[in-house]
């Protein structure tokens, strides 16, 4: 019977992509204006107002690499903490290919770096890779003997 007030954060929701190009993962390497140094990321960005999770993985894979993918798979989706509302939705895109020149937002630079899929691994374990949550993805399949290579074959699968 008793009542209590607790506060919490919202904010929007995101995307973040796993993108492949033939036998290469897809990785972004970004200098913010916010930022002091360059750091690894994971594609992605924040789901604008009313957008779906999978057209903004798109608008955002299209914006930030100028690539597009008919080949997408929602991976799974996380809430990062109890105390901020947000959902992370974590998506393949498979054999993408570039049509375009990026669309950055002013002072963002971006390179697009295709590595082989160990390397991506490497980089997704370095303290300047911001992608927590892909990060400790990969570290529980480092415990399961299979499911990295698992992981492998399904983000490769044609």
């Amino acid at each position: 019977g008793s009542h209590e007030t607790f506060e919490m954060l919202k904010r929007p929701d995101t995307v973040q992509i796993v993108p492949t190009v033939g036998d290469r993962v897809l990785v972004s390497f970004e200098e913010q204006p916010n930022r002091p140094e360059p750091f690894y990321t994971p594609f992605g960005g924040r789901i604008d107002a009313g957008e779906e999770p999978l057209t903004a993985a798109k608008r955002e894979l299209l914006e930030e690499a100028g690539m597009i993918s008919d080949d997408w798979e929602l991976w799974f989706t996380s809430q990062p903490t109890g105390k901020i509302e947000w959902l992370i939705y974590f998506f393949i895109a498979r054999n993408c290919k570039k049509i375009q020149a990026q669309t950055l937002d002013p002072g963002e630079r971006i390179t697009v770096k295709e590595v082989l899929f160990e390397e991506f691994l490497e980089i997704a374990l370095r303290n300047d890779f911001r992608g927590r949550e892909l990060t400790m993805e990969f570290m529980k399949m480092k415990l399961e003997p299979g499911r990295l290579e698992e992981f492998k074959k399904r983000i490769f699968q044609k």
